[in-house]
């Protein structure tokens, strides 16, 4: 693949020492710490949250994330899984109205390192929003993502639109919205 110049992501790169900053599983500790859009945490339940990918596949590109530190999606209780699929579903709403994709993929990376995953010991749904023709000659033919939006950029359309919808709280732009789990 080729290399596409994408200035934006050195303040990620920089915060806390980079992407070591995390004393265990960044999944565990992100909801933890205190700027959700430093974070780009978009929305928070009881027992999930909903976290903007770093290194997206398309602008969106999102993850619907349990608290609870699992690789095993045959260990979350009934409780987790409604939540986790409630904030999926709340996630896909979010992306429509922010967004307007033509479509959506949605996906787990279960079964360790061969299922592909980059965090293989904490599950998560990846939902990408896709649009026709995203994908066209430049991956195709020059083995290059052009991704052409700026994940903060994203991040403002995605949480406006998760704060328009019912059953929300939304404090300020910095912090994730709070979304109860009998929403």
């Amino acid at each position: 693949m080729e290399q596409v110049f994408a200035p934006w992501r050195i303040d990620w790169v920089e915060q806390d020492g980079g992407n070591d900053s995390f004393d265990d599983c960044v999944f565990c500790e992100l909801p933890d710490r205190s700027n959700d859009r430093e974070n780009r945490l978009l929305a928070r339940g009881e027992t999930a949250y909903v976290l903007l990918n770093n290194y997206p596949y398309n602008p969106g590109h999102a993850m619907v994330i349990p608290h609870t530190h699992t690789g095993r999606y045959q260990d979350l209780e009934p409780d987790m899984l409604l939540e986790l699929n409630t904030l999926l579903q709340r996630t896909l709403d979010a992306m429509n109205e922010g967004l307007a994709p033509d479509g959506h993929n949605v996906g787990y990376n279960l079964g360790g390192a061969a299922a592909g995953g980059s965090i293989d010991d904490h599950l998560h749904a990846h939902v990408v929003p896709r649009w026709t023709g995203d994908t066209n000659f430049m991956p195709a033919i020059s083995e290059t993502n052009v991704i052409v939006e700026a994940v903060d950029d994203t991040y403002e359309r995605l949480h406006e639109a998760f704060a328009t919808q019912d059953g929300v709280t939304a404090t300020d732009g910095h912090s994730a919205v709070s979304i109860s789990p009998s929403d």
